[in-house]
């Protein structure tokens, strides 16, 4: 079994899946922004959002100060996912699977940095679940909400649930196997990444509630 200081360990690796994470948030955020013909600065905004808001949620629950007021490094990979999607915007905001890949790669980043540092602040693995899947989820949640789209956490596609899978192999390859840490967090990050591919192509969905048959009900309850 693994080592508690080994699992708690916030490596080189992670610090890259925060900032490979940030830059694939940050141009998701833009693409769609600029799919809805926001100007750049508007485009930058949600880019920014997108990136650092699962994060930023993390952080305030676990009481500890919001990463990017420490360093100014996610404004500036956030600018340089702007300039990225402006150079390429032909490619990236044509393609129309472009969102989706670099969404799901954030995604599957994030997970292993929320459910890292989690541990690195002594939560319990349950904490640690949790605060992978905000730190996967939640920046998405508030670009949705920005641009005033249902947010995918939501709807019936296998988004908040992959992160939730992603942070489970996590913390069981962590505590269960002999494995190195960084391949612990490769595994949770390609986990999710093909968790949600799986989804679309498999079309994948979560069970959802019926609003008629629950408003029969209530109304049949009434009639009595």
């Amino acid at each position: 079994m693994m080592q508690f200081s080994q699992i708690v360990n916030v490596s080189d690796f992670v610090n890259w899946c925060d900032y490979l994470g940030t830059l694939a948030f940050a141009i998701s955020g833009i693409r769609l922004a600029a799919g809805k013909g926001f100007d750049w600065f508007g485009a930058y905004v949600i880019g920014f959002v997108t990136a650092v808001g699962g994060g930023t949620v993390r952080d305030i629950l676990l009481d500890i100060k919001p990463f990017w007021l420490v360093q100014p490094s996610y404004l500036i990979i956030t600018a340089l996912g702007l300039i990225f999607t402006i150079v390429f915007r032909r490619q990236v905001v044509r393609l129309n699977h472009s969102l989706f890949f670099f969404d799901a790669v954030g995604l599957g980043l994030f997970v292993v940095v929320g459910v890292a540092k989690s541990y690195a602040a002594d939560f319990p693995w349950w904490v640690a679940i949790i605060m992978g899947t905000v730190t996967g989820s939640f920046g998405g949640l508030l670009r949705d909400v920005l641009i005033n789209e249902t947010p995918l956490i939501f709807r019936t596609d296998f988004y908040a649930s992959a992160c939730v899978l992603g942070a489970i192999v996590y913390v069981l390859l962590g505590r269960y196997t002999g494995m190195a840490i960084e391949w612990v967090q490769f595994i949770s990050a390609i986990s999710v990444f093909i968790a949600r591919v799986l989804a679309v192509v498999l079309h994948i969905q979560l069970p959802t509630f019926n609003p008629q048959s629950v408003l029969r009900s209530e109304e049949e309850k009434g009639g009595r």
